[in-house]
């Protein structure tokens, strides 16, 4: 366990942290909520040790380890992929160093009733543990398989880590700290490099983690997905709600909207006694009663609403000109880079009005394929061109990236801004959260949120009746997705976007392009339909190419559907046995601990009582065992359905 008492931190002379106290149990599952600079990741890197309170205790049970993935950093591997996954294995030969100290200890000793011998037997079953956890003599099997789900091909196991772009060098520092397997795994903002198929692995590979989890996150869906338990950090306090970000959400409201309630009461209270004490101030007979009210008013502790931000982008995009009926035509087109065959003799038509997106592993050619609509990318295979009256608009994955550091945000939009937009910039940056006093701050002090709503403004100064979006969510926290998400909905034009946020994509485009193995597949639906049919998982193939699509392969598909959706039914009724046992130990081990608090009063108490105390402890140590023996069920499942698909 983890235990934060009386914790407080300032920054720039505002309370981030003021007296906050929490617990964080061994298998708990949390969220991190709150405005952007409330103090989540400041919050991670105090768990972590990597920042000290300035007041406050915080309380790791010994032998405990913590693990902790910050949102930015910079890797600086300089072997191959699977050569730094395997560092993480060297803490193994300190333990198992330690195992063989402790088991010789232990065989010397005689002292069997004493505190010591009880400590170092303790000990040594959770170095054992721990043992067991890092894989043992199977550390390049357990390195291998969280490498592939976390997107890595075998064909990349040999590669220098250092020629991956950054993202890819995250998902090795990602799988590292995965392995090392801390009995804390603190996460901040682990799927801002991730695509949907390793989300959802990420997603089933913590939800039978051991030990505890705490995460920040601006995916709505992967913190529904994981966590149970979301704490809510606002105006230097913590909110703890045991349920999970959306329940938190309904919640949230209800208590503010109750708090709101509360002031209005106070205030009327506090005006009728004022009017009292007014009315009868210079009457003699009222004297006592005026008095009493007075001290009434003193003793009132005034209720508070929480801090709410007011603050959010608001925005619409422009009419979008006419354009002809088919938008975007691709005959037999086909990408290479060197021998790597991106996809191949691809069929894509694109009429006005739709609005698709592109999903798939990374590598697979989303980005690609978006390059060479806007014409980025001209050396190409096959046949391709946009309709008629077509007009671009364009936000890379990398926009932000390109943005000129040395330009201020005013420039940025000046310099393309024309005609009647020009006296509208600063109401366009306003809309954007670029008040007066950030205008004239140049690109290079930005965060990567306001770099990213920067490169959103410039996508209204041009009108376009074909929007193609590549990652518009990455920075950007889930209010302004939301509002994003809205605008895109509202917009008139033809629509592609690339995106790995399935919370995002739901209800936005009615059409999906799948690109994988080389070939790119159609599906006609959402992507919580395409999600569902595939299984959760976007290489089941059971969406089909509209170039390729027959009987047999319809056949084929129909199959590994149904086989998908029996395995769906084996693993949930394998992760209900572990959520059930975890429900009983913690009933268990809150009843034990209702005892340890009577016995600690040192009152005597009847024979009764002991015998109750000591089946309670019992039950608790069949339950565990029950709960590792399901835990190790549930991951024997993974890992032979992770070796069927490799």
């Amino acid at each position: 366990m983890i235990s934060v008492n009386n914790l407080s931190v300032q920054f720039t002379g505002t309370n981030l942290f003021d007296h906050v106290t929490f617990n964080i149990g061994d298998h708990d599952r949390i969220g991190l909520v709150g405005m952007n600079g409330a103090g989540k990741s400041t919050l991670l890197k105090i768990l972590c040790g990597w920042q000290e309170p300035e007041s406050g205790t915080l309380v790791i049970a010994s032998g405990q380890t913590v693990g902790y993935l910050p949102q930015e950093m910079v890797p600086d591997a300089i072997g191959t992929v699977l050569e730094e996954a395997m560092t993480a294995f060297s803490a193994l030969d300190d333990l198992e160093h330690e195992q063989e100290r402790l088991t010789a200890e232990i065989a010397e000793r005689t002292d069997y009733e004493s505190a010591e011998y009880t400590r170092l037997l303790e000990r040594h079953n959770e170095v054992t543990e721990h043992l067991a956890l890092l894989g043992g003599s199977r550390r390049q099997e357990q390195a291998e398989k969280v490498l592939l789900g976390l997107g890595f091909k075998h064909s990349d196991f040999d590669r220098p880590v250092a020629v991956f772009s950054g993202g890819w060098q995250m998902r090795v520092e990602l799988a590292k700290l995965l392995l090392r397997h801390p009995d804390f795994l603190l996460l901040d903002e682990p799927t801002n490099h991730l695509d949907i198929v390793s989300i959802q692995w990420l997603e089933n590979y913590l939800a039978s983690y051991s030990g505890a989890v705490v995460l920040v996150s601006h995916d709505r869906t992967f913190l529904d997905n994981i966590t149970k338990r979301t704490i809510e950090i606002t105006a230097g306090r913590i909110y703890d709600y045991k349920c999970p970000y959306s329940e938190y959400v309904v919640q949230m409201q209800e208590r503010r909207a109750s708090q709101m309630a509360q002031l209005t009461n106070q205030q009327r209270q506090v005006a009728q006694i004022e009017a009292f004490i007014e009315r009868f101030r210079y009457k003699a007979t009222k004297a006592k009663q005026v008095q009493s009210r007075v001290k009434m008013l003193e003793r009132m502790e005034e209720i508070k609403i929480d801090e709410v931000s007011t603050e959010s982008i608001h925005f619409q995009f422009p009419p979008a000109p006419h354009s002809g009926k088919i938008v975007v035509e691709a005959q037999h087109l086909g990408k290479a880079y060197g021998d790597n065959q991106v996809f191949d003799n691809v069929d894509f038509l694109l009429t006005s009005g739709k609005k698709v997106a592109f999903v798939g592993r990374n590598g697979e050619g989303k980005s690609t394929m978006a390059k060479i609509i806007v014409g980025d990318i001209n050396d190409y295979t096959g046949t391709f061109k946009l309709g008629a009256g077509v007009q671009l608009g364009y936000y890379a994955q990398n926009q932000a990236a390109m943005l000129n550091l040395d330009k201020t945000v005013f420039e940025t939009i000046d310099d393309i801004a024309q005609g009647d937009i020009r006296p509208k910039i600063r109401n366009i940056l306003g809309s954007f959260l670029f008040g007066d006093d950030d205008i004239d701050k140049k690109v290079k002090v930005l965060s990567g949120g306001e770099k990213a709503r920067l490169a959103l403004a410039k996508l209204l100064l041009t009108p376009s009746n074909l929007l193609i979006l590549d990652e518009p969510t990455n920075h950007l926290d889930m209010n302004s997705k939301d509002i994003l998400k809205n605008a895109l909905l509202q917009y008139t034009g033809t629509l592609i976007v690339v995106s790995h946020d399935r919370d995002f994509l739901s209800g936005l485009t009615d059409e999906l392009y799948e690109f994988r193995d080389g070939a790119v597949h159609e599906f006609k639906g959402d992507i919580m339909e395409f999600l569902e049919a595939s299984n959760s998982s976007i290489t089941s193939g059971s969406s089909n190419s509209s170039s390729t699509r027959n009987t047999k392969e319809a056949t084929a598909s129909k199959q590994a559907y149904e086989q998908s959706k029996e395995r769906e039914r084996e693993r949930r009724k394998l992760q209900n046995a572990v959520n059930q046992k975890e429900q009983e130990i913690e009933a268990l081990e809150a009843e034990i601990a209702a005892k340890d608090a009577i016995l600690a009063r040192g009152e005597a108490q009847a024979p009764d009582f002991y015998k109750e105390y000591q089946s309670l402890k019992d039950s608790l140590d069949r339950n565990m065992q029950e709960w590792e023996d399901a835990v190790i069920d549930l991951q024997h499942f993974d890992d032979a359905a992770s070796l069927n698909y490799r």
